[in-house]
Formats: structure tokens, C-alpha cells, sequence
């Protein structure tokens, strides 16, 4: 079927289909010989619309607020019109629908019952199409639909103003259309709390704009016009006006020096929250967020953003404040004096104003520009620093520090582009303003040689003049503040507006104690669309008991259990706790409940005490030491320089990988979750060492509900169950003695592990 002339989204009303009919719609943009075509699907509960563009294909994509801009692009993408070749097929003559992937692409595979091909798409479209497959699946076998599987994940993916994609996902603003006055007012929002300060500052402010403003008058007009020259109020009193003088200047010293004291205690308060602020949003993230950030560009977010946002509030916004009312006051003062020197000194003004507007667009950028080279060259040195063991392991001291040095040069250069405009700009910019005091000398002397206008009238409008000077500098350099500011303020506000991926229903229930049964009902994942890390994974540990997970590396047991402590959501099916959702669950409910031991323990700044403590930080000191004790821990703890209060970490002494592993098996003890998670916990480990960390698991283990993985298959010994995973499926399922019955997998996973053994035996020898 050929519809002629129509955009895509009338093709459903010529198939009598409403938007309420269509369950889930995307657009696929390629061939399948790597050009490019619309082809467009639709999918109800009963039926499957593909509706093909019958135009040219393009050889090259133009992406959506790149190449071209809106008001120029030719092919709206969801919009077009044109001649389209249109099917339908009833969802029970299809058996599947599938995702081939590509370099780059995919493509989507009906099977009804030939294969064939649907359409090809842009890895951009990834995540639609692994929704498309999905939903289709759950029709074709009349399961019930969730609703995240019905957003349309890229519905809100770009611009609606300018069509650029979003720079982070999930977050919807736009660097290029979003209102650096939005900002600053957001920024201004941090300031609430601090009502009082701020309205005192602002009247210290006024009085000591106020007070600086006499000064020029009591040492021009008034000194020479009335005291010298004995006519007017001050006729004959020098001392007078003296005295006036250091009065007001002392005045004006005095609420200087009383707002800049509130003033900066007011800003560390404000930055001290702003920072507060920033570091309780990276707690609330998910760990995915974590791992597609380098860590030296978190730390330049919150130190460096946060240290140019104190310049803001100490530097920038008071100053800003005081020097806009000095502009305001001196000029009111100034046309009072004499309007025409006025309009003179400011005649180089609109030059100056069309500076800024040409230079601010610019500066924002290379300041964006400057921040991300930064960041770049702190992640490198962040991860040269946490991988020095590996570097000088490997002899590659010079590779990091020819790293090193291209992140180097790319920011010195980022840097001097920055420097080199605002140091060409700023000074042409103080060079304008001061060209109207030029012109007020040269005008004001030749009209006081004609006697139109006395001399003291002259010295106190130059006066004036120089007092705007530093005012009008700093309004030069604001370009500069504001676009340091603002950057940074938006920044640190992506990591405030960043939305977790694994999120805590409002009403989510609350249980203090599980008891620990655990189902896994049809479990699909995977970090990336459509390349599923867990297939189809279903399994149930029954309260106290103890499951072990085995499989080659890569099979997806860390994965499970990283699904089981809520640290991802699945993709498909779900995970139960005492027959309750995970997801259901409070975040508080599930992680005071569950406890991790891995094979890669983590261990803090800090003594050895707080780091077993980390877990319960209210505990008691026998407490922590009977920890200790029932991990193996207490002997060596005894022997360190300090004992518990040897430090420990960056900068501490140093532990072995044994003594870690009880740290953490001690600290798992004093946090007395019901579920125990064992993920490797005694890999790469020497068998002393090993049988000591298994003697303290045993302890660990009774009266919860455990999951062992391991490779080692001796630490699985007192497992009541156990289940084998082979790319990310469960392959085998029993005890130990059925499966080794059967002389599948498992069978199979012991001989190699016995036979290793062996070979570990002879080789000493």
C-alpha cells in the first residue's frame, strides 16, 4: 500500500488508528546498505505498522542542531512528507522480533515465520528499538505491560527551541537557549537563609556609597569656590571643610570595613552550603553516574566551580551592588553639575557597550572551553595517582607523562586563548572610559578660561570623574566574572538536576528486618540496549539459606548480585525480597539489610576502628573488637604500632589484601545485615590466608541468607544450593551431589578446578 503526500503520524488515520491505539512509536533512520531512510513503526496491542519512505536515501546524516540549524534544516525528523510505503501485520502472525547489532547500528529482524528485515538504525536509537523488541514480546505472550517499557525514551532527547540534543541526558535544558539570568537568580536562591546579613550588607552599602559621594564636593567646589575664595556656606572655613573631609572618609572606611567582614562570613556560609549541597546530590546519584564521570572532573565541580561561586558572592555580587549605586549616584551628581560635561564624558559609551555584547558570547565559551581541559588534566592525574602501582610496575612513568603533557598543552592553549581576548579587551575597554576625563579637562579648562564655569566646579566633576573610573573598570571586568561564574554555576547545578537511574518511590515500604527470602523472576539486563548482560535469569533462596553462584568470568554473577542490592534496576522481570519488589522497597529498608563482602575492599582514611565501624558508627569500642575477634581480625589489629588506632588508608599503614579482606568481613559482622552477599571474597588470596578469611565467613554466614560467588569451588562448600551461569544464564540448578550426578557444567567446573589444583601442587615442586 502507497499513501501519497502525507506526513507520517496521518498514516495512522488512514489505518483508522488513534494515538490512544499506539502502545509504542519510533522512527529507525537507515538502509540496510548504510545510507539513510525513515522507515517508521508503530505498534498496537493486535497489530504492527511499518511505513517506509519512498525518497532517495541520503549518503550522509545531518543531525539535529549540528550541521545545520533549525531555521535552515529541510528534513524535520518527525514531520516529513512525502510518499511512504505502508504494512500492517496482526502480532500473532509474527513470531519474534529482534535486534541484530551492528558496527555502530542495528538492525531489527521480523520473523513471520521467514526472517526478514524491518529496518536499520543508528546506535542512537538503540534504547527505542530494545523497547520496541520488548513490548512485542511481552503481546506475543500476553503478559502484562510495564509502564517504564511505554516511555518514549527519546521523546524529550533535544531542544524544542533549537533542536541541539541535550548535553545530559535526562536533563532538559540547553546550554545554548537557557537564560544565564535563570542562573543567577538560582545562584541568588542560595542567599534566602541569609535575609538579615544580606539587607544589612546592602544598607552598609548605601551608607558607604553615600559618604564617599560628599568627598569629592567638600574637596572642589567647597574647599575652593566657597572656603578660599570666602563667598557661599564655607566662606572662610578651611578648617571646617578639613575636618568634613576626614570625617567623611573615615565614615565611609568604617562601613567599608563593617560590610566586608559580614560580607565574607556571609559568602563562606553560602558556599559552605552551596558545597553541602552539591556532594549530598552526588550521594543521592546511582553508581551508574559514577562510572561514566572521571573522578578528577567531579573534584573540579566541587572545589574549583565552588571556589569561583565564593568569588561570586565575596568578590563579584557586593561589589557589583556598591559600584552600580556609585555609577547611579556619581552620574545623578554629574548632571546636576553641568549635563553637557556630562554627555561629553560619556560619548564613548555605546562603543563600549557594543564591546561587551560582541565579547561576552565569546568568553562564555572559551571559559567552558578551559573548564573541560581542566577537568581533563585532573582525571588524568587522579587516575595516574590511584594507577602508580601499575605504572611503575610497567616502566611507564614517560607514557603518562607524554599524557600528561597533551592535556597540559591543550589547556595552556585553551588558557591563552582566554587570556589573550580579555587582556586585548579589557584595556581598549578602560582606555574608552578614560577618554572622558580627557575630554573634561580639555573642555572644562577652555570653558574656565572663558569664565563660563569656576575652577573648583572643574576639579570637583574630575573628581567625580575619577571616582567613576574604578566603578566603570570593574563593570569592564564583570565580562569576565560573570562568565566564570555562570559557567561554573552550571556546572554544579547538572550535578544537582541530574537524575538518578535507580529512584525510591514516594511511597515506598519501609521494613526495618527481612527475613531474607529472595526470588529472581525473569530477569533481563545489560549496562547498554539490547546487549543483555543476564538472559531470562530465575532462581529463589529460601530465608537462611545459603545459595552459591558459580561460572566462568563474565558470566553475570557479580551483575545478579549487583541487581539484588538495587545498584541497577532490571531491565525486564523483577527481584523480590520477603515478596516485596525491590523496587518497592525503601532504599533505607534494603541497604541496612544487605551486607557486601568483595574481593575489591575498599578501605577509608581513617583507624583501623572507624573503618569497622564505618557500618555502625554508634557502636561500642567491644563492640568493634568482638567484630574483630569473630573475623579473624583482632591478632593482627593487636600487633599494628597503634592498634585500633593505627591509621590506616592514603598516607596510613599499609595492609595486605588478607588483612583488608577480615576489615571488611569484621565491619559486614558489626552492620548484622540478614542477607550476605559474598562476591569473591577470598580470590587472590594465598590458602592460609584463605582458610583463615573461611573460617571467619562461617562464622559470618549462620542465620542469614547468603549468596557466595566464587571461582575457587572450595569456598562453596556449605552452600545448601547451588546454581551455575553461563553467559547470563542459569545453565544448572541443585546441591552439590545432584549436579555432580548429572556431569553437566558444574561437573565439569570441578574437574578444571581439581586439576588446577594439582597442577599448583607440582609446579612449587
Amino acid at each position: 500500500m502507497i499513501i501519497h503526500s502525507i506526513d507520517k503520524f496521518n498514516v495512522l488515520e488512514q489505518q483508522g488508528w488513534t494515538e490512544k491505539d499506539v502502545l509504542f512509536q519510533m522512527t529507525c533512520d537507515r538502509t540496510t546498505d548504510g545510507q539513510f531512510l525513515d522507515t517508521y513503526l508503530a505498534l498496537t496491542r493486535h497489530e504492527l505498522l511499518i511505513a517506509t519512505s519512498l525518497k532517495e536515501p541520503d549518503q550522509e546524516k545531518t543531525y539535529k542542531g549540528y550541521a545545520l540549524p533549525v531555521r535552515n534544516a529541510t528534513r524535520p525528523v518527525l514531520q516529513e512528507e512525502g510518499q511512504w510505503s505502508v504494512r500492517t501485520l496482526k502480532i500473532e502472525e509474527i513470531e519474534s522480533v529482534f535486534i541484530v547489532n551492528l558496527v555502530a547500528s542495528g538492525m531489527l529482524v521480523m520473523k513471520a515465520p521467514e526472517e526478514n528485515i524491518i529496518a536499520a538504525f543508528t546506535n542512537g536509537l538503540m534504547s527505542q528499538a530494545t523497547k520496541l523488541t520488548a513490548i512485542f514480546g511481552k503481546l506475543k505472550g500476553q503478559e502484562e505491560i510495564d509502564s517504564e517499557l511505554l516511555e518514549d525514551v527519546g521523546a524529550n532527547a533535544s531542544c524544542p527551541k533549537c533542536g541541539r540534543i541535550y548535553p545530559e541526558e535526562g536533563r532538559e535544558i540547553c546550554p545554548k537557549c537557557m537564560k544565564k539570568s535563570a542562573l543567577f537568580v538560582r545562584l541568588l536562591s542560595f542567599a534566602k537563609p541569609y535575609k538579615a546579613a544580606v539587607l544589612l550588607v546592602i544598607v552598609l552599602m548605601l551608607l558607604n556609597s553615600a559618604t564617599g559621594l560628599v568627598i569629592p564636593y567638600l574637596t572642589g567646589a567647597a574647599l575652593f569656590d566657597q572656603a578660599l575664595k570666602g563667598e557661599g556656606y564655607f566662606a572662610g572655613q578651611i578648617g571646617l571643610v578639613i575636618l568634613l573631609v576626614i570625617v567623611f572618609r573615615t565614615l565611609s572606611l568604617l562601613f567599608g570595613v563593617w560590610f566586608g567582614i559580614i560580607n565574607a562570613k556571609m559568602a563562606a556560609n553560602i558556599v559552605f552550603d552551596l558545597k553541602s549541597s552539591i556532594f549530598s546530590a552526588m550521594q543521592r546519584l546511582s553508581l551508574n553516574f559514577f562510572q561514566r564521570k572521571q573522578t578528577g572532573q567531579l573534584m573540579t565541580r566541587v572545589n574549583n566551580d565552588s571556589a569561583e561561586l565564593q568569588m561570586f558572592f565575596i568578590d563579584g555580587l557586593s561589589y557589583f551592588i556598591v559600584n552600580a549605586m556609585n555609577i547611579i549616584g556619581i552620574t545623578v551628581i554629574l548632571l546636576l553639575l553641568d549635563w553637557k560635561l556630562t554627555l561629553l564624558c560619556f560619548l564613548p559609551l555605546p562603543i563600549v557597550i557594543l564591546l561587551v555584547r560582541k565579547v561576552f558570547p565569546k568568553l562564555w565559551r572559551l571559559s567552558w572551553r578551559r573548564h573541560r581541559r581542566v577537568s581533563a588534566m585532573n582525571s588524568i592525574i587522579s587516575d595516574s595517582i590511584k594507577g602508580v602501582r601499575v605504572v611503575k610496575a610497567f616502566g611507564m612513568e614517560h607514557k603518562e607523562n607524554e599524557r600528561f603533557q597533551r592535556a597540559n598543552i591543550n589547556f595552556s592553549g585553551s588558557e591563552q586563548h582566554y587570556d589573550r581576548l580579555s587582556g586585548t579587551i579589557f584595556p581598549v575597554l578602560n582606555v574608552l572610559t578614560q577618554m572622558g576625563g580627557m575630554l573634561i579637562w580639555a573642555f572644562g579648562g577652555w570653558m574656565v578660561m572663558g569664565g563660563q564655569i569656576s575652577f573648583g566646579l572643574v576639579l570637583t566633576f574630575v573628581n567625580y570623574m575619577y571616582m567613576l573610573y574604578g566603578p566603570v573598570q570593574f563593570m569592564n571586568n564583570i565580562v569576565g566574572w560573570w562568565s566564570h561564574c555562570m559557567t561554573a554555576s552550571q556546572r554544579i547545578f547538572e550535578i544537582q538536576d541530574a537524575t538518578p537511574d535507580v529512584k525510591e518511590k514516594e511511597d515506598a515500604i519501609r521494613i526495618p528486618v527481612l527475613k531474607g527470602e529472595i526470588e529472581v523472576k525473569h530477569v533481563v539486563f545489560g549496562y547498554e540496549p539490547n546487549k543483555a548482560i543476564l538472559k531470562d535469569v530465575t532462581l529463589h533462596v529460601k530465608a537462611g539459606q545459603m545459595l552459591g553462584v558459580v561460572g566462568h568470568s563474565g558470566a553475570g554473577k557479580s551483575t545478579l548480585v549487583n541487581l539484588i542490592s538495587r545498584l541497577y534496576d532490571v531491565n525486564e522481570g523483577a527481584i523480590t525480597i520477603d515478596g516485596v519488589n525491590v523496587k518497592d522497597l525503601a532504599a533505607e529498608s534494603l541497604r541496612s539489610n544487605i551486607g557486601i563482602v568483595s574481593q575489591d575492599v575498599y578501605v577509608f582514611s581513617g583507624s583501623i576502628a572507624e573503618n569497622i565501624a564505618y557500618a555502625n558508627p554508634d557502636c561500642s569500642v567491644m563492640d568493634i573488637i568482638h567484630a574483630a575477634k569473630i573475623a579473624n581480625a583482632h591478632d593482627f589489629i593487636e600487633k599494628l604500632p597503634d592498634g585500633y588506632d593505627t591509621l590506616v588508608g592514603t598516607g596510613g599503614y599499609n595492609l595486605s589484601g588478607g588483612e583488608k579482606q577480615r576489615l571488611s568481613i569484621a565491619r559486614a559482622i558489626l552492620h548484622n545485615p540478614q542477607i550476605l552477599i559474598l562476591d569473591e571474597a577470598t580470590a587472590s588470596l594465598d590458602t592460609e590466608t584463605e582458610l583463615q578469611i573461611q573460617e571467619a565467613l562461617d562464622k559470618l554466614i549462620k542465620g542469614r541468607t547468603t549468596i557466595a560467588i566464587a571461582h575457587r569451588l572450595s569456598t562453596l562448600r556449605n552452600a545448601d544450593y547451588l546454581v551455575v551461569m553461563d553467559q547470563g544464564k542459569v545453565v544448572e540448578e541443585g546441591t552439590h551431589e545432584s549436579l555432580m550426578s548429572t556431569e553437566g557444567a558444574y561437573y565439569k567446573l570441578v574437574k578444571k578446578h581439581d586439576e588446577a589444583l594439582k597442577m599448583s601442587e607440582v609446579i612449587p615442586a
